[in-house]
């Protein structure tokens, strides 16, 4: 990514997309998350899709409290979540043992 980040090409939400799915598939939820802080940055837009990677590459790891951190950007920004995105979330929270934070979702 930091080689397209030096070249010409645009880094845009499908850029950053495709390279936080990368982080998820890699089990890389610290870089994951450093990509959507740079997406902010950047001021480069990001969407259900960008939250749903993110969101599942830290349940991956069970990372839950940021997969609810995530999920709740979400919300305060009224970004569209879907079945994906509350079933990472909730995946997190039994892979963290927190099943009643699950119950609440």
């Amino acid at each position: 990514f930091s080689v397209m980040a030096q070249s010409m090409v645009e880094l845009d939400t499908i850029a950053f997309n495709a390279a936080i799915s990368a982080c998820e598939h890699r089990g890389e939820w610290e870089r994951a998350l450093q990509l959507v802080s740079v997406m902010a940055a950047k001021k480069v837009e990001s969407n259900k899709i960008t939250c749903n990677a993110a969101i599942s590459t830290c349940e991956k790891v069970g990372e839950w409290q940021k997969s609810l951190q995530l999920l709740g950007d979400m919300a305060r920004n009224e970004m569209e979540q879907d079945i994906i995105t509350f079933n990472a979330a909730v995946s997190a929270c039994e892979k963290g043992g927190e099943w009643e934070m699950a119950l609440l979702l």
